[in-house]
């Protein structure tokens, strides 16, 4: 996977929107950070999942994924290698740290749409 396809994937998303944070571009959902592109270097991205959706997916990708050093990893943060990446295993899982972040309504207004 490339780093465009992860930004085009991760801005595909309802209201996400590209910011910037530590000299690296990041995606927001209602001004939080769901996603990071280019950290901890080029290659590289971070979704940030629940606790036991990152535990998951370390065990089922490894080659896929790496927990984020420290706290960070601890609380969720999950580093994306992204020349092991395939789009659909990425697509679900910006979408899951989408809706860890975003504000309860969008994500009830977008459930109420991809239920009708």
């Amino acid at each position: 996977m490339t780093a465009a396809t992860f930004r085009r994937l991760a801005l595909d998303l309802p209201e996400a929107v590209e910011s910037a944070h530590m000299d690296h571009p990041d995606f927001r959902v209602g001004g939080k950070i769901f996603a990071t592109l280019g950290a901890p270097s080029t290659g590289w991205a971070m979704v940030k999942l629940p606790p036991a959706e990152q535990a998951r997916l370390l065990t089922a990708a490894p080659a896929m994924f790496v927990p984020a050093a420290g706290a960070w990893g601890r609380g969720g943060a999950t580093l994306v290698r992204l020349r092991a990446a395939d789009p659909a295993t990425i697509r679900r899982a910006l979408r899951v740290a989408w809706r860890e972040r975003a504000p309860a309504a969008l994500v009830e207004a977008t459930d109420a749409i991809d239920a009708g």
